[in-house]
């Protein structure tokens, strides 16, 4: 199943015991095969480094080579201007729709509110749990 983690998926998979970290598991057993792009890990970077829980940047480069080295990198061609209230979000779209993904699992207001994008489902971790 192929899938793109929005960046709080990790945040909270890292962190935190749920369905997230379910998730990063079951990618990381090779059951999902996770796509992301440049500023979907530009923006994972950011995050980790300005989080409120400081991880040492050894671990951040860690966490950043294992995505790297365990997605498919895609270089999204069609570029969407569809969320309007956060538009650093449609960088999810934009690598969903390049990958031909499954799903997009987020904990995202502005994602979750489309539900499907040109056929991918967006959905909560919980929810995605469920249908697996």
């Amino acid at each position: 199943m192929k899938v793109v983690l929005d960046t709080n998926i990790f945040v909270s998979g890292i962190f935190w015991i749920g369905d997230s970290n379910k998730i990063i598991k079951l990618w990381k057993e090779g059951k999902l095969v996770l796509f992301t792009s440049r500023e979907i890990i530009n923006e994972f970077i950011k995050v980790m480094k300005d989080f409120k829980i400081k991880l040492p940047d050894n671990l951040i480069k860690e966490w950043v080579d294992l995505v790297t080295n365990n997605s498919i990198l895609v270089e999204p061609k069609a570029r969407f201007d569809i969320i309007k209230e956060d538009l650093s979000d449609n960088k999810f779209l934009d690598c969903a729709h390049e990958g031909k993904v499954n799903y997009i699992i987020s904990n995202d207001k502005h994602l979750l509110k489309l539900k499907d994008f040109k056929g991918i489902k967006i959905v909560k971790p919980k929810d995605f749990m469920n249908t697996i």
